[in-house]
């Protein structure tokens, strides 16, 4: 299996959309067999989602990513891992024993599922009903 880990200095890089380093792994039998640096294009999300098909990458691990660009790679057939934090090697560690996504190597603000990130003060737990933004407007 092959994983690419978007990544900038040892870490994953914040933003997928505007990386342009990947961490490309071979994977077999829950070990990593080789691993080496490939770059990716700067000019669009449509040439991102080919080179990571050019790659055969089955698996992204990234930092924050757009709607339409994780849309992108689904239409490719890329997995993605989003949101996730931390060095590279913490991060592929944790990936191996399946321990992805993980509260401690998930972006600031992030839930544990990954399913939102903090927006304003609705974050995981949904929008406030009226009541509720009406007594937090008052405070």
């Amino acid at each position: 299996m092959k994983v690419a880990v978007a990544m900038w200095n040892g870490r994953i890089s914040p933003v997928f959309d505007v990386a342009r380093q990947v961490l490309l792994l071979d994977v077999a039998d829950g070990r990593v067999i080789a691993r080496h640096e490939e770059s990716l294009p700067g000019d669009g999300m449509q040439a991102q989602a080919a080179r990571l098909a050019d790659l055969h990458a089955e698996v992204l691990i990234c930092g924050a990513i757009s709607r339409p660009m994780a849309s992108t790679l689904a239409t490719t057939g890329v997995r993605v891992i989003p949101f996730t934090a931390g060095t590279v090697d913490d991060v592929i560690a944790a990936w191996l024993v399946g321990r992805l996504p993980a509260p401690a190597l998930s972006m600031p603000g992030c839930c544990r599922q990954h399913r939102r990130c903090r927006r304003g003060r609705a974050g995981c737990e949904g929008p406030r009903t009226g009541s509720e933004r009406l007594q937090q407007e008052s405070i």
